[in-house]
């Protein structure tokens, strides 16, 4: 019970409390002496309580102090994580999720969503000892334990050889930490899937011939892929539809409800024609592949608009004229959350101290805002559409003009022309966008003065622009052409192709690509193409193709996954050795370069043993830059924070995956073994 000094006062005799009043009286005080001396007991009554209580709620990791959940982790025997998922809210979230999981220790349910919860990736365990194919015991019988599956049941056997086949196998001795062996009596398996499904809001499908779209804003083939559904219960395994994969044609037919509809809150597929949504009704899933000079199946029957979600193509029906316009929400497959996109890039957008013209809301193009501008300040792209335009973009003296996507936003800018221009101390940026159909110029002219150059978040086509099948038209096209001397570039977290500078220049790249569509190809180098291009300066970057620069300043954590030629001779060069470094990455042999301090190969003996394997060098294929599950550990745990090398660095996955082990070590049941399977 609390008490104040009041109440401590009065429980006092009561002569003492007269007294005590009389002498207060005599030397006109509020409070007589007693009464200040109970005072002073009540508030150090007051600290004890408080600190009882206090005591009280440190038993419990949802009130106890700050100090205290290291000391209710060890308790409990929690171990502190690399900490590199970023979605994980505190220390104390994480302990008491903990002793929550505690409870259901050892079952498949816990480690699937602990495998959710440790890397951040959509995840699915699997029991493989019921998937054994086994005589059964007759008094215990299992109809759905069948040794070969039923050739009339589709949906199963589009599963075959995924985290939810169903088929039955016989037993695997190999061990399944090994990621080898998986069908075997002990054996739990952890499917993660390391591609998200990245939003595209009503962005414009692009218009491929009559009554023909792809939803691509380069017009080239890729799949589409469903959103994920939120699991609501842990007592839930994941299904399909709780994990991003591309959309086959048969389960998006099977479940349309599920995925299309303006009535769902966040559908994985919309159209909508001149405003107004097109009806499930009206859809029907079928294959558009090239037929002839068309496509199959196309035009569909009247009133009904064909979707291929495998090569994200749509026909109107013959009765629809071509609308004015047709939107389409749909979701697209990449890795990691760089080169632009509706993810939050709130940090890389400072509150502007210049004028902002927004576009398309106050200036239907670009190229007007730009005119408006005056030289100094920002263009804010509001909205995810297309812009064809040739773009000519002058910087005033001592000013920056930036050109930008609103937060949430990632338009598409298919220009015929882009230069940049500036006077004495000026800069230009550019945020959040697609570029196609040319390279970003700065010309190399004595009155382009300009001496800044940043990139981030955006995305310079590599080969420019892609054919229908997804192949650069323009393969080895520089995409940035960086003609003044005095000029810096900046690219961060973003994809470009080809560079070529003036050798004086200087260039720096972070947690990015720069990509020349192929490894033989030339990647950074001057104008000519003969002589060396700028000073390179890489942080966790991945380059594809050779690369001849005038220095190296410091190159750490990078793929330089290059080829030497008969034309080209050394894959990578820098012209001055003396200073400069390489750090932790992976470069050919051969190259000459300067000092290198523990990068891969480290001997000649290595060369041809240690090298990158890729799932995919082609940009604008879902698994674009992911280093494959085959790649040696030199390159996949090489980093300095012993993450992975290259351009994905910034996704940790060694180190989630070492967490993911870390945490198996805490519920796998005794008797069990597990492994980790990458399923995308």
């Amino acid at each position: 019970m609390t008490l104040d000094a009041r109440t401590l006062f009065e429980l006092l005799p009561a002569i003492h409390r007269v007294r005590d009043a009389e002498l207060a009286a005599e030397q006109g005080l509020e409070r007589g002496p007693l009464e200040e001396l109970v005072a002073v007991f009540a508030e150090q009554i007051a600290v004890v309580d408080e600190s009882l209580e206090q005591l009280y709620d440190d038993l419990f990791i949802e009130t106890c102090a700050d100090w205290v959940v290291p000391y209710i982790g060890r308790l409990i025997g929690y171990q502190t994580l690399h900490g590199v998922v970023p979605k994980v809210a505190s220390q104390r979230a994480l302990v008491a999720h903990t002793i929550a999981l505690r409870r259901r220790k050892g079952t498949a349910l816990v480690l699937e969503q602990l495998a959710r919860d440790v890397t951040g990736w959509d995840a699915r365990a699997v029991e493989y000892f019921q998937r054994l194919g086994t005589t059964q015991y007759i008094n215990h019988l299992r109809p759905d334990n069948l040794q070969v599956p039923s050739l009339r049941d589709g949906e199963a056997l589009e599963w075959l050889g995924t985290a939810f086949d169903t088929s039955n196998r016989t037993a695997d001795l190999r061990r399944i930490e090994s990621g080898r062996g998986r069908h075997n009596i002990p054996n739990v398996g952890l499917h993660l899937w390391r591609i998200g499904a990245h939003p595209r809001r009503d962005a414009p499908a692009v218009r491929d011939g009559e009554r023909r779209y792809r939803v691509s804003p380069l017009n080239h083939d890729l799949p589409l892929y469903n959103r994920p559904h939120a699991e609501d219960d842990i007592s839930h395994l994941a299904e399909p539809d709780n994990v991003p994969w591309p959309l086959s044609r048969r389960r998006l037919a099977a479940r349309l409800a599920r995925h299309y509809g303006d009535d769902l809150a966040e559908p994985s597929l919309l159209l909508v024609v001149d405003g107004v949504p097109v009806a499930r009704s009206a859809i029907r899933i079928c294959d558009l592949a090239d037929d002839s000079a068309g496509w199959a199946h196309s035009p569909p029957p009247d009133g009904i608009v064909a979707i291929d979600p495998q090569r994200g193509r749509l026909s109107l029906p013959a009765d629809m004229p071509d609308p004015a316009t047709l939107r389409v929400t749909w979701h697209e497959g990449f890795p990691a959350e760089l080169g632009g996109g509706e993810y939050e890039r709130g940090d890389s957008l400072p509150a502007p101290t210049s004028t902002v013209l927004r576009v398309p809301d106050e200036h239907p193009s670009i190229a007007a805002a730009l005119a408006a501008l005056g030289g100094d300040g920002v263009v804010e792209i509001t909205d995810s559409g297309r812009y064809q335009e040739n773009l000519a973009i002058d910087v005033a003296a001592d000013a920056t003009i930036e050109i930008r996507a609103a937060n949430g936003r990632r338009p598409a800018l298919v220009l015929g022309g882009l230069t940049v221009r500036g006077g004495d101390n000026a800069s230009c940026r550019f945020n959040g966008l697609l570029i196609a159909g040319c390279p970003l110029e700065v010309p190399a002219a004595a009155d382009n003065r300009l001496e800044r150059l940043d990139i981030v978040h955006c995305t310079l086509v590599p080969g420019i622009t892609l054919a229908p099948d997804g192949t650069p038209q323009q393969p080895g096209a520089a995409s940035l052409m960086l003609g003044p001397p005095t000029l810096t570039t900046d690219i961060e977290r973003s994809i470009v192709g080809a560079i070529r500078g003036h050798e004086r220049a200087r260039v720096s790249a972070r947690d990015g690509f720069i990509d020349a569509t192929a490894r033989d190809r030339l990647a950074f180098a001057a104008p000519d193409g003969a002589s060396p291009g700028p000073a390179l300066s890489l942080a966790a970057c991945t380059v594809i193709g050779q690369v001849h620069c005038s220095e190296i300043g410091l190159v750490s954590n990078s793929v330089l996954f290059a080829q030497g030629s008969a034309a080209a001779g050394v894959p990578l060069r820098a012209a001055r050795r003396q200073v400069g470094c390489v750090r932790f990455s992976w470069l050919p042999w051969s190259s000459v370069v300067p000092v290198r301090h523990r990068c891969q190969p480290a001997s000649a003996d290595d060369d041809g043993r240690i090298a990158p394997q890729f799932t995919s060098t082609r940009y604008g294929t879902p698994a674009y830059g992911q280093l494959a599950s085959a790649t040696a550990d030199g390159i996949r745990r090489g980093a300095d924070d012993d993450g992975e090398m290259g351009g994905l660095h910034l996704l940790h996955a060694a180190q989630r995956e070492a967490d993911l082990r870390i945490r198996l070590a805490e519920y796998l049941r005794v008797g069990l073994a597990a492994g980790i399977f990458d399923e995308s």
